[in-house]
């Protein structure tokens, strides 16, 4: 038992740091591509590693599945949602900061948990409520030296804090159909046909020959951001398997820390490809807090525990399993 317990540790750490590193690799490219082109090759590379997985495993979705008019619907809904919150939070890497982008994702959690008692009739636990308004006041902490520009004009910083809430809302969407969609497949199946379908949505918009733009260190970090998709999907669904997934996903809460510690050490090497992360005392201490109110929402009832057993809710930004709210 306490193998499983330290293997799961491990595999939620995995997926917190491919999440956490993503948005830097992700930056760098974006200084050759455009959003819609880095999100075509993440979703392609992503189909063709977990499709080969699958098959390998004879593990495709089933053939009855595509019969059923009603829950190809939810797929389409699901895509959409999926797609969206690649694009939106990919294009708000163009103006805000890889850490600042991470800690905005956070959003995602509580957002998710609203939905789930509107929507799945869920029961909310006075922890995640908790968790929930200390999030956004580290969200106002670590946005201390912007409130105002936020606020007052619609500047480049502006338009990046909306398109990373947006990617936070449009997950939420994405969530609440995946959580429909798990009573017919298992996870990966649904992943290889959102992948599939999200491939062939942004196929139009993408424009493939700006690979050939790309040097040495955008093409290493692009094919790093497709491989990120299945490493850390992957290893969240392992840990899932092997520990209880509220421990899981106060692991992942703690991926806008690692950005922020990744930014730093790769700022330190390589000056020359990778910016120094601009923020204060108070921001730093937003950026806790905010991973704090994240994983008191996830864990929250273990450490203050009710008489009552509600239906437990997940925040875990998991595409494949939505144990609770993504992001990536």
């Amino acid at each position: 038992m306490k193998q499983q317990a330290g293997m799961g540790i491990v595999l939620a750490l995995i997926t917190a740091m491919s999440w956490g590193s993503l948005p830097i690799a992700m930056k760098l490219v974006l200084q050759v591509m455009d959003p819609f082109t880095v999100v075509f090759y993440r979703f392609f590379l992503a189909t063709l590693g977990l499709g080969a997985i699958l098959a390998l495993k004879r593990q495709l979705p089933p053939k009855a599945f595509f019969r059923r008019p009603r829950w190809l619907m939810w797929v389409v809904i699901a895509t959409a949602g999926l797609v969206g919150n690649f694009v939106l939070f990919s294009s708000s890497l163009q103006y805000l900061s890889p850490t600042a982008s991470q800690v905005i994702a956070q959003l995602a959690p509580p957002g998710m948990m609203l939905a789930s008692v509107f929507i799945l009739k869920e029961k909310m636990r006075a922890s995640q409520i908790i968790g929930g308004i200390t999030l956004l006041c580290g969200l106002v902490m670590f946005f201390n030296t912007s409130l105002v520009e936020i606020f007052t004009r619609m500047s480049n910083y502006t338009w990046g804090v909306m398109l990373g809430v947006s990617a936070a809302l449009v997950w939420i969407v994405y969530g609440v159909t995946q959580k429909i969609l798990l009573r017919r497949l298992a996870s990966q199946q649904i992943l290889l046909l959102l992948y599939t379908l999200c491939a062939m949505a942004m196929l139009p918009l993408a424009h493939l020959d700006l690979l050939w733009q790309l040097d040495r260190w955008q093409l290493g970090c692009l094919i790093f951001c497709s491989l990120n998709t299945l490493v850390g999907y992957g290893a969240l669904a392992e840990a899932y398997a092997r520990w209880q997934a509220a421990q899981v996903s106060a692991i992942v809460t703690l991926t806008p820390l690692f950005t922020l510690i990744f930014s730093e050490l790769l700022s330190l090497g390589w000056p020359d490809f990778f910016a120094i992360p601009q923020l204060n005392t108070l921001g730093f201490v937003g950026a806790i807090v905010v991973v704090s109110g994240a994983m008191f929402s996830a864990i929250g009832h273990r450490l203050w525990p009710r008489r009552s057993n509600p239906v437990p809710m997940s925040c875990a930004l998991d595409p494949g399993r939505m144990s609770d709210g993504e992001v990536k």
